[in-house]
């Protein structure tokens, strides 16, 4: 078997990685924070020379450093605090790249600039600092270890009374004392915001006084960043824009701002859960329901074809800050549908939601018959679609989907469902919920060539799923189970499923694997991707043992049997790299607060 591997690799050369026929995994070791629901564990890197994983503790702000020589015992060596490059900073993420440790720092406020800072892995020794742009988050280094990129997130504060600009820091770390800072930012784009929300970019923020949408350069939130193999083009998720950042590097130029358009829950294969309220597995199509797919995590990889594509985790995210019933003081866009769709006035609307009905008194909002009768809205009321078993449950976003003018006012009905001026309904033709409860893959102009559908929740429900290091639980009975209060049947169903979040791509001789974690249901994924029109599951593993406790901070589990919840970041150790000489995946639990080592065991 073994020779066969190696004549489909392209000969015996002991260079030449055999390719495996199967792939199973199987968690060997762990460290845990002892901290629980603080995200004390989120994202993971590994230095081969040193040994060590670095893993941010977004609880202390700190960086925790560990031993991993043995990756069976891992053990905490030492930590990295942020505050010694900036004043009361907190580390956000970690990327390691030939001996180099990058951290990026956001300040105090938030929406004050960040800060990058370059470390030396084997002993920690501080190299070399810049300055970046406001809230950075996750970064990256390029395939020659030279240059760093930075994915500045800029999240507005939680009154929205101040929201920085997002941007890309591209930085040359070549000197590693002496890092340069080139900025890639969007403000060639705030002329062209009339022509990005036509083509379906999300732009929706609103400005300080609540009076409109703020500038495109503003309102943009880069998340995660992949980066070609060849170095000169970055892809920068835009994940409350439902968008993807196209960077040339070289440059340091945004050069396209592509929106990765709606997933149709109507068609058959885009199936979901909608409902948390009815204590059971149900996926069924609904019409006139659409995904905003919204990825987290982005990773790129060259494919047999010679091409380079990217991977998403679809996870989704809705803005809510501050006090929203105030127009300045903050901002919320999410609703359930029941509360979106009542016939006399919404259930508790956001200021902004009532500046829009600008003044009409007692304004309610009407499913259009014609798209929602199947299930119940007739004219003038949604009636049962209102109803928990039916799509009451269901978050939603209530800045799109109605009707409009064409001036892109609304356009107002009266209470019988009556077009009408003087009206004070609005309209929804469609609704558009978080996340595509999936993981895609585009082509490098960010052109969708698959998407996973309904198969993540449909394997969830499956006798075939099985939970627990053992593998000896059923999923179907802990389907959709959330953490903290939501640690139950269900209970995440209406609000974007299971949430593939983290992401990592690793190749294995002439393979290549997505590893997928999925934040509430939690556990990995892995997905063979070699073809990326057509990928097939291989495994998933979910170490989590305790399913039954409703768990809190208040009242935290023993963290030695609960096993690892909520799954935040992922990085993959090949074979030649890894401290054991078998390909290894760091996965960080930012719920249970623990750092699992997972052995990839392969077959040929």
């Amino acid at each position: 078997m073994a020779a066969a591997a190696l004549s489909a690799c392209g000969g015996g050369d002991d260079d030449v990685e055999p390719t495996p026929s199967t792939l199973k995994l199987e968690k060997i070791g762990g460290y845990s924070s002892g901290t629980f629901l603080k995200s004390a564990a989120e994202i993971p890197a590994f230095d081969a020379a040193s040994k060590r994983a670095f893993v941010v503790n977004a609880q202390s702000g700190k960086l925790d450093v560990l031993d991993l020589s043995d990756p069976k015992k891992p053990k905490k060596v030492g930590e990295v605090n942020g505050t010694s490059v900036l004043l009361n900073g907190e580390v956000n993420s970690v990327a390691v790249k030939d001996g180099l440790v990058a951290i990026a720092i956001q300040a105090k406020p938030k929406t004050d600039t960040g800060r990058i800072a370059i470390y030396q892995a084997s002993d920690l020794k501080l190299l070399g600092s810049a300055t970046v742009g406001a809230l950075p988050d996750m970064l990256t280094f390029t395939p020659d270890g030279k240059t760093v990129l930075v994915a500045n997130e800029a999240e507005p504060s939680d009154d929205y009374q101040v929201d920085p600009e997002g941007s890309i820091s591209i930085v040359d770390v070549s000197n590693p004392a002496s890092p340069s800072v080139r900025t890639a930012d969007f403000k060639a784009f705030n002329s062209q915001k009339a022509d990005l929300l036509k083509a379906g970019v999300r732009i929706f923020g609103p400005t300080a006084d609540g009076s409109g949408t703020a500038d495109v350069a503003n309102d943009l939130e880069p998340e995660y960043i992949a980066i070609a193999p060849d170095g000169k083009t970055a892809w920068v998720t835009l994940q409350e824009n439902n968008a993807l950042a196209i960077v040339d590097i070289a440059s340091a130029k945004v050069t396209k701002i592509v929106p990765l358009g709606y997933k149709d829950h109507g068609q058959a294969g885009n199936e979901l859960d909608f409902s948390d309220k009815d204590a059971a597995i149900k996926t069924t199509t609904a019409p006139n329901v659409l995904g905003m797919y919204q990825p987290d995590s982005i990773a790129a990889y060259k494919a047999q074809d010679g091409a380079t594509y990217l991977v998403t985790a679809n996870e989704g995210d809705a803005r809510e800050w501050g006090d929203s019933t105030v127009l300045n003081k903050g901002y919320l866009e999410e609703m359930r549908v029941k509360d979106l769709a009542k016939v006399s006035a919404f259930g508790t609307p956001p200021a902004h939601l009532t500046k829009l009905a600008n003044g009409k008194s007692t304004p309610g909002a009407l499913l259009n018959p014609a798209n929602f009768a199947w299930c119940g809205a007739v004219a003038g009321d949604p009636k049962t679609c209102r109803d928990d078993d039916k799509l009451g449950r269901l978050k939603v976003t209530w800045t799109q989907g109605y009707q409009t003018n064409p001036d892109g006012s609304p356009k107002w009905y009266n209470t019988a469902g009556v077009a009408d001026s003087a009206g004070n309904r609005l309209m929804y033709d469609k609704l558009y919920t978080y996340g595509g409860r999936s993981i895609s893959i585009w082509d490098a102009q960010g052109k969708q060539v698959w998407d996973s559908g309904a198969a993540i929740e449909q394997f969830l429900a499956s006798d075939e799923c099985k939970l627990g290091a053992k593998r000896d639980l059923a999923c179907k009975t802990y389907f959709n189970t959330g953490h903290d209060a939501t640690a139950a049947l269900d209970a995440r169903s209406s609000a974007k499923g299971p949430e593939p979040e983290g992401l990592a791509v690793g190749t294995i001789g002439n393979k290549s694997f997505a590893f997928v974690g999925l934040e509430r249901m939690g556990g990995v994924l892995v997905f063979d991707i070699t073809d990326p029109k057509a990928p097939q599951r291989v495994d998933y593993i979910n170490t989590r043992e305790d399913w039954t406790a409703s768990f809190s901070d208040k009242t935290p589990p023993d963290l030695s049997k609960v096993g690892d919840l909520g799954p935040e970041g992922l990085a993959f150790i090949p074979a030649k790299q890894s401290p054991n000489s078998k390909p290894l995946l760091l996965v960080g639990n930012e719920v249970s607060g623990s750092t699992a080592v997972i052995q990839l065991n392969l077959g040929y």
